[in-house]
């Protein structure tokens, strides 16, 4: 096995700790973030149970989203096959997918949510939960897009591995924002 000599090409822990050691003490912090608005939102998620079960899968899919989105990213930048060039095909082919992932992802967890409502008593419309489901997971996934393209980018050009530093942004930084989304898109759609 060959292991290229660049500077992304080499392994090195220490390079790694000192890289990310700060960005994970941020990331903390903004995660807290995410966890203030899930206590602020706990009578919307009492008086809507089935609410609190959506949550976990809203948040996590959208994280996953965009570490998919930044892995394959990150994949391009060390083959040399990208620059972000807006009319690459091969990017937009990777945004569409994950747009499409993304829809099927939320219509299958409004669909879930609704089955699961009826049988624990806890019902709320089909068409509400897909309204919540779908404007929430699609505006997470357009976030997960943005923060992928950039964080990879802004690594890449800072010489830092994508791979070290991708993915705990993406995941992080989305997991905040499903959260306030969710929950923000949630009560306006209860309150009509």
């Amino acid at each position: 096995m060959v292991v290229p000599t660049g500077s992304l090409g080499t392994w090195n822990w220490k390079r790694i700790v000192t890289n990310m050691f700060p960005l994970l003490v941020v990331l903390s912090i903004i995660v807290l973030w995410a966890g203030i608005t899930l206590e602020s939102a706990e009578e919307l998620l009492e008086q809507y149970a089935i609410l609190a079960v959506m949550v976990p899968t809203m948040v996590d899919m959208g994280g996953n989203l965009g570490a998919i989105l930044s892995s394959r990213l990150s994949t391009r930048f060390h083959l040399g096959t990208t620059e972000l060039n807006p009319r690459d095909r091969v990017l937009w082919a990777n945004v569409g997918a994950i747009l499409a992932l993304a829809a099927t992802i939320f219509t299958a967890l409004a669909v879930g949510a609704y089955l699961l409502g009826t049988v624990i008593g806890s019902p709320l419309a089909l068409t509400t939960l897909l309204t919540i489901s779908l404007i929430s997971g699609m505006s997470v996934a357009v976030i997960a897009v943005v923060f992928s393209f950039a964080a990879t980018y802004a690594s890449y050009r800072m010489g830092i591995d994508p791979d070290d530093t991708t993915i705990p942004i993406v995941t992080n930084v989305v997991d905040v924002f499903g959260m306030v989304i969710f929950i923000g898109v949630s009560a306006l759609v209860l309150s009509f």
